[in-house]
């Protein structure tokens, strides 16, 4: 869910920044920069990170002796829509640029004021963990403000709307992986009491938020490949068929849940892992040198060789092959 947080936004951002006639170069800058955004809530995994009993992870190779020294302050305050309105804008304001140097000054202080009183917010509510965590929040986002100001020709305004585009769409994938997040921080409303269910089958309900966050990415690639005008079907290679032959671990594999679905999540990611390195060896096989992709109107990704964007777009469909071929095997058992 970490990328797809990032990828959600960035697809969001780029696609409405090219329908408004942006260039494609500052269309994906935009994007780029909301996906940035789009993955800063999670950085309450700070405090996990700091409290957990690094010997017991390791010692037992637990990944939930992670998660479980998050609870409580994953998903909460940075989660919150009512903090991602009031942090956008401040986030925007400590890079402005006005038209004299007092008027710059009392834009980054306002800025800078706004995103204390949001630590002192949090520390009022969560005590020293909301003063962590929210701190954590405000360094993060200021830092992706200065690096797109220095780096980007986008405006104060656009970092503002980047930023609430990110943060704004970052809560709603949780809702049906964990617990969900407190959308009202640092108010006392439960906007959504209990995750939300897909399927009473554990297991149906696992391969359909696997589904959502799969659908994330391809509306990502398919946003990156419109507004830099290249085709997916040039990419496309039979080397994906391979994940046709995950349905056989239906078989073989504990049927996985949200709480026991490691097995499931990285064998299904190596087979598409798999499905793209084969179509890249087939693709340098044909074109040693590879293709530079001259036609794009970007500099991001201007000398990306066709065989390596090849492989993502295969790779991408092989684990999508392989999640229809094992839900049908499953349902079939």
């Amino acid at each position: 869910m970490f990328i797809g947080h990032a990828l959600l936004a960035f697809a969001i951002a780029a696609v409405c920044a090219n329908r408004f006639g942006w260039s494609s170069e500052r269309s994906l800058a935009f994007g780029v920069l909301a996906g940035a955004f789009g993955a800063l809530p999670d950085v309450d995994i700070v405090y996990a990170v700091a409290t957990v009993d690094a010997g017991q992870l390791l010692i037992g190779a637990d990944p939930t002796v992670f998660w479980a020294a998050s609870e409580g302050v994953h998903r909460a305050m940075t989660h919150s829509i009512v903090i991602a309105a009031v942090a956008a804008p401040a986030f925007a304001l400590l890079v402005s640029r006005g038209a004299g140097h007092q008027s710059i000054d009392r834009s980054r202080l306002l800025g800078t004021v706004t995103l204390g009183g949001l630590v002192v917010v949090a520390t009022a509510v969560s005590g020293p963990v909301g003063a962590l965590v929210m701190s954590a929040f405000a360094l993060g986002g200021a830092a992706i403000a200065i690096a797109a100001r220095r780096r980007t020709d986008l405006s104060p305004l656009a970092i503002a709307l980047a930023a609430i585009i990110g943060l704004a769409s970052h809560p709603w994938g949780d809702l049906v992986t964990g617990e969900p997040p407190w959308l009202l921080y640092p108010f006392d409303v439960a906007a959504v009491g209990t995750r939300v269910m897909l399927h009473t089958d554990p297991t149906l309900h696992l391969l359909a938020a696997f589904s959502i966050e799969l659908a994330i990415i391809w509306a990502a690639v398919l946003a990156f490949a419109h507004v830099a005008g290249w085709s997916l079907w040039i990419h496309s290679d039979p080397s994906a068929s391979i994940g046709a032959t995950y349905s056989l671990a239906a078989i073989v594999l504990v049927p996985p849940t949200l709480e026991v679905s490691y097995h499931f999540v990285f064998s299904i990611l190596l087979v598409g892992i798999l499905c793209g390195t084969v179509s890249w060896l087939r693709s340098k096989r044909r074109s040693p040198r590879g293709r530079s992709l001259r036609s794009m109107r970007t500099k991001f990704f201007i000398g990306w060789s066709t065989p390596a964007l090849t492989a993502i777009v295969t790779a991408l469909a092989g684990t999508t092959i392989a999640l229809v071929g094992y839900g049908a095997a499953y349902l079939a058992l």
